[in-house]
């Protein structure tokens, strides 16, 4: 799904639900404001934290969540990210649909998309999941500007929740959209119909699907 011409966009944190709603498959999205970082640990936590009606150090809404766990410096009291490339958000799959009609992040940030219940969830919520290259990792550096707060730092650096101030956070495509695009299953679809193609071609009976 997704339009024939690809648009940029550039937003600034907090970004608003009918800012995320107009995004739509192959978008070129450069992000400014705060992003936060958060992985396997600290999505676990937060959930928990929220059903048992702790108070979440870092407000979520409209902002950019980043699947990332950065390679970090601290001089004196000030911290620096030297590189923070994208995590394979696969790893967050069974808690992001949870976590995003609990907080509504309204960017999620990674790389290797995600499964069906997240792409429900960005649908509901009025979200967007963009795909920032894996090795990279530096230009997320040069885009972060200031390091705002660390929270959950017992968890390790790299499962911390790290708050960072960015600008021209990019280029993000954008690979789930809240209309129902999804990158990722149309190239699966395109790649099931070229091997139905193949295989007929060739004249061998398609057993297995992917």
């Amino acid at each position: 799904m997704g339009g024939d011409s690809m648009t940029v966009y550039k937003f600034r944190t907090p970004v608003s639900e009918e800012e995320a709603r107009r995004l739509r498959v192959g978008d070129e999205l450069y992000l400014s404001g705060r992003i936060v970082t958060a992985r396997d640990q600290a999505h676990a936590r937060a959930l928990k934290w929220w059903n048992e009606g702790k108070p979440i150090p870092v407000s979520f809404e409209g902002l950019g969540l980043f699947h990332s766990g950065p390679l970090v410096e601290k001089t004196g009291d000030r911290w620096r990210v030297v590189c923070a490339g994208p995590t394979t958000s696969a790893r967050m799959e069974s808690v992001e649909a949870r976590f995003l009609e609990a907080f509504k992040p309204r960017i999620i940030i990674g790389k290797g998309g995600m499964g069906s219940g997240t792409a429900e969830a960005v649908m509901k919520v009025g979200a967007a999941y963009c795909s920032f290259t894996g090795g990279a990792g530096l230009l997320v550096a040069d885009a972060v500007k200031e390091v705002e707060a660390v929270e959950w730092l017992d968890l390790g650096v790299p499962e911390a929740l790290w708050v960072l101030r960015v600008e021209g956070f990019g280029p993000l495509i954008v690979a789930m959209d809240a209309s129902g695009g999804n990158l990722y299953a149309d190239v699966a679809r395109r790649v099931e119909e070229n091997r139905a193609k193949i295989y007929e071609r060739i004249g061998l009976k398609q057993t297995t699907s992917l």
